[in-house]
C-alpha cells in the first residue's frame, strides 16, 4: 500500500471515530437545577465559624458586635448617608381613624425616595411599624403592596388592589395596622415602584443591574438593607413617632428584609417575619424541589463563609421576634424551617430570653392573609404597647 492511499484511509478512520464520539450526548454536565452538582461539597466546608456557639467569643454583646461588623463588611459600602431627613408632603388623606401621608424625603446623599406614612388619630407619639413590602418578581409596585395608594395613576391602585387579592387575602397590612394605633411607614425597596428603571420594569434586569453594582464594589440587596435602615432612622425621627417603641414587619422578602432590620438596627424593637426563614443547606439543594429564587434579591457576597441565615437573625436577641411560615410553601421547606428555627432557639434559650421568640408554621402556602396579619397585630400589642 503506497503512502498516499494509507494516508486517505487513515483520515477517513479518524474521520468516522469523531463523528461517532460527536454524535452521542455529551454526558458530563457541572450545573443541575441552576445550582452545582458539587453543592453538598460546597455545604460540608460551610461551618459557620462566626455563629453564636460556633464563635470562640463568649460575651454576646461582643460577639454581636463583632458580627455585626463583619455583615457591614460582607455588605460593602453603603450609600453616602443623607445630611438631613427633612421632608415634604406631597399628599395626603383622611382615613377612617388614620390619616394617609404621602412624603418625600432624602434616603441617601444620593437619591430621594417617596414614601407612604400612616399616622392615627389622636395624642401621639405612637408605636411605629416599618412595614416591607414582598418580592413576588412583581417590580411594578413596592410600597403601594403594603398601604392603600392615594394621588396615584388609577393603573398603579388597580394592580396593588388585585396584588391584596394575591397575596394578602384583600386586605392593606399597613392600613390594618394603622387603623389599631400604629404609625406605618413604607417605601420602595430599589428597582421596585417609583424607584425603577427609567426603560420600565424588566425583572430579568435586576440581576444584570445587580452584578454592575458589583463591578463598582456596592451591592444591589446590601443597598435595600441599607435603605431600611436608614428608613427607620427617618421614622424615629418624626415627632409623632415613639423612637422607643418601633417594630418591623413584611412577607417573603419583606420577611427577609424585616429580620435583616432586626439583627442590624438598635432602633427595631421587635420584629416579624411571614415566609422567609431557612437554612442554606436546606435552600440551596435539589432534594427538596422548588428552591427560593430571590436570587441577588438576598445575596450579600461571601457571607455564607461565616453565617447562615438563623445566625443573622440571631443578631437580634434578645428582641421579641416573630417568625411564622407555611407548611405548604414550596419556596421554603420544612425542615429547612424547622432546622433554622431550632438553631434561632438555642441563641435565644442562651440568653434567657426564649419567651421572647414566637416561630410558627401554619398550615398555608407563600402568603400573609389576615389571620396571619392579626398574629402579627397580636404580637406587637403585647411587645410595643
Amino acid at each position: 500500500m503506497n503512502r498516499t492511499l494509507r494516508n486517505l484511509l487513515l483520515t477517513a478512520c479518524l474521520y468516522i471515530s469523531a463523528t461517532a464520539v460527536f454524535s452521542q450526548k455529551r454526558p458530563r454536565y457541572e450545573y443541575y437545577k441552576d445550582i452545582p452538582v458539587y453543592v453538598d461539597s460546597i455545604h460540608d466546608e460551610l461551618t459557620y465559624p462566626m455563629a453564636w456557639g460556633n464563635s470562640s467569643e463568649t460575651d454576646f454583646d461582643k460577639w454581636r458586635a463583632s458580627a455585626r461588623k463583619k455583615v457591614f463588611e460582607c455588605m460593602m459600602t453603603p450609600p453616602r448617608a443623607a445630611s438631613s431627613y427633612s421632608y415634604k408632603v406631597i399628599a395626603e388623606e383622611q382615613r377612617d381613624g388614620y390619616k394617609a401621608l404621602k412624603v418625600e424625603f432624602p434616603l441617601s446623599a444620593w437619591y430621594n425616595v417617596r414614601a407612604y406614612i400612616l399616622v392615627p388619630d389622636g395624642k401621639g407619639p405612637f408605636p411605629a411599624i416599618n412595614l416591607l413590602h414582598d418580592h413576588g418578581a412583581h417590580l411594578f409596585i413596592g410600597k403601594e403592596k403594603m398601604i392603600k395608594p392615594f394621588d396615584e395613576d388609577s393603573v398603579v391602585i388597580a394592580d396593588a388592589d388585585k396584588w391584596q387579592d394575591v397575596v394578602y387575602g384583600g386586605r392593606y397590612m399597613g392600613d390594618f395596622l394603622a387603623r389599631h394605633g400604629y404609625v406605618v411607614f413604607s417605601a420602595d425597596a430599589p428597582l421596585w415602584g417609583e424607584r425603577g428603571r427609567a426603560e420600565g420594569v424588566d425583572r430579568k434586569k435586576y440581576d444584570i443591574i445587580a452584578g454592575n453594582m458589583m463591578m463598582l464594589g456596592r451591592n444591589l440587596s446590601a443597598f435595600m438593607t441599607y435603605d431600611d435602615i436608614a428608613g427607620t432612622d427617618f421614622l424615629a425621627t418624626l415627632p409623632f413617632v415613639d423612637s422607643d417603641r418601633i417594630g418591623c414587619a413584611g412577607c417573603s422578602m419583606g420577611a427577609y428584609r424585616a429580620w435583616m432590620l432586626s439583627a442590624l438596627s438598635d432602633k427595631i424593637k421587635a420584629g416579624a417575619s411571614v415566609c422567609w426563614m431557612i437554612t442554606t443547606d436546606v435552600q440551596m439543594t435539589w432534594k427538596y424541589g422548588r428552591k427560593e429564587n430571590g436570587g441577588f434579591a438576598n445575596c450579600i457576597p461571601g457571607l455564607r463563609q461565616y453565617l447562615d441565615y438563623p445566625h443573622i437573625a440571631s443578631m437580634a436577641c434578645p428582641k421579641p421576634m416573630l417568625f411564622i411560615n407555611g407548611d405548604k410553601d414550596k419556596l421554603f421547606p420544612v425542615p429547612g424551617v424547622k432546622k433554622a428555627f431550632d438553631i434561632m432557639h438555642d441563641v435565644w434559650k442562651s440568653r434567657g430570653a426564649d419567651e421572647n421568640l414566637t416561630t410558627e408554621i401554619w398550615d398555608m402556602t407563600h402568603e400573609c392573609p389576615p389571620k396571619v396579619q392579626d398574629s402579627v397585630l397580636d404580637f406587637f400589642d403585647k411587645h410595643l404597647k
